[in-house]
């Protein structure tokens, strides 16, 4: 959330998320940054920004939903092929070495406690399950019938609909960023350690939510497919920043509150769906939320473990991503048109209540119970301070969700999207 370098002056979201859905605004103090030095790994430096390179904007305590960083200035390069815009300095492998071996000496706990939480192939869903039988003499009548729920649907939710299917088709790059995690990643594409076979057992997962959305929106004939399919490509390409840096303890925490956050989405969609009368999709969005939460009952179970048998390092942890706030995974979402994609379907998934600064301040409510950070007693005193800075955040965050719904109250905004064909919806 640190400023980028220079250029013109642009309108970007503050990033709290999931996949698909959620960028809202931070009135919180971004004064209080985390010390260079890293207190979850002494000896490891963590790279910040330099205060001179804080706009005097974000030092204040921001009210808007939208926050202005300052961008790069486009080149020729950026017109043809855009190249994502970073919001802060990146860092690397923030880990001492004896946390590398701390994940190793886990590998059979992993096998028994964090593998549990998958399904053999045979007894997963299919997405063909849910959709027109292609080889059936009835499948152009089932394509009809499709259509004529899908007609009711609006296309405020078509626009969260899509950003979540877009969202989950950029699996590639999830993959990519847990074998980016020191001491868990898959070392050879195939490692039969416990760790690797999870990362790819849960991409296996995870393959069929997007394939799923994909081909029952492309049935509707009411979105764009090709500009959906840009966007994806756009999506895959730019890749994401988690600000996990290559630390596992930072992307287990993240994992566990993206799953939960996802989660909680893909209900919201599934309610919606069936309160416009489409009960195919009701129960297509509802299958998705049920892996989410199995996905993130694993990861939950493997920060627990961290608390138990670290439980400075997990409480530091926990509180570096708080302070960066989790960022969705298709923050860099672009269409090719639309340079603030990413913050308008957002704003679209706060006013349908599809994912809200509420559910966030929820997440954060929730994770504190889960790995009981109240409770913890002999903490030393860097970690003391971050238990007690993490145990206040969700109130904090739920004032912020009365502030975004007084601007709702104000009228709503509108915007374009090229997925629905360039109609306009209710930003706000």
């Amino acid at each position: 959330m640190a400023v980028a370098e220079m250029g013109a002056m642009v309108p970007v979201a503050v990033r709290f998320g999931m996949p698909g859905v959620g960028s809202l605004a931070s009135s919180l103090d971004l004064r209080s940054l985390a010390p260079s030095v890293s207190p979850v790994f002494p000896g490891c430096r963590v790279l910040q920004p330099a205060k001179p390179r804080l706009s005097s904007l974000i030092r204040g305590r921001l009210s808007a939903i939208v926050m202005t960083a300052t961008l790069p200035k486009e080149t020729e390069l950026q017109r043809n092929l855009p190249i994502p815009q970073r919001g802060h300095e990146q860092s690397y492998h923030s880990r001492h070495p004896e946390k590398v071996e701390l994940f190793k000496s886990l590998e059979g706990w992993a096998e028994n406690s964090v593998l549990q939480f998958l399904k053999p192939v045979e007894k997963c869903w299919q997405p063909q399950q849910f959709l027109p039988d292609p080889s059936s003499e009835g499948f152009l009548d089932q394509i009809r019938e499709l259509r004529e729920r899908a007609a009711g649907i609006p296309d405020d939710y078509l626009i969260v609909l899509v950003g979540d299917m877009i969202t989950e088709e950029a699996l590639p790059t999830y993959q990519t960023m847990l074998n980016t995690l020191d001491g868990t990643r898959d070392e050879t594409g195939a490692s039969l350690t416990s760790w690797a076979r999870w990362t790819r057992a849960w991409t296996a997962e995870e393959n069929r939510h997007g394939d799923l959305l994909n081909k029952y929106l492309y049935l509707t004939g009411r979105v764009d497919m090709a500009q959906v399919e840009k966007t994806i490509q756009y999506l895959i390409r730019s890749g994401m920043e988690p600000q996990t840096e290559n630390n596992p303890y930072l992307g287990f925490i993240y994992t566990s509150f993206q799953e939960r956050a996802t989660f909680i989405s893909h209900g919201n969609t599934a309610r919606q769906a069936k309160e416009h009368g489409d009960l195919v999709l009701a129960k297509i969005c509802g299958i998705i939320a049920a892996d989410e939460r199995r996905h993130e009952n694993a990861y939950t179970k493997i920060v627990e473990k961290l608390f138990e048998i670290d439980p400075n390092g997990a409480m530091l942890a926990f509180e570096d991503m708080m302070r960066k706030k989790i960022a969705m995974p298709a923050h860099l979402m672009y269409d090719g048109e639309d340079q603030h994609l990413f913050e308008h379907f957002s704003l679209v998934a706060q006013r349908l209540g599809v994912y809200t600064a509420k559910d966030y301040a929820d997440i954060v409510e929730h994770l504190v119970k889960r790995w009981n950070v109240e409770k913890l007693e002999g903490l030393s005193s860097w970690a003391q301070k971050a238990q007690e800075y993490v145990c206040g955040l969700a109130l904090r965050f739920r004032n912020i969700e009365e502030r975004i719904q007084t601007k709702i109250k104000r009228g709503p905004t509108t915007g374009k999207f090229s997925w629905i064909f360039n109609r306009e919806v209710a930003l706000l």
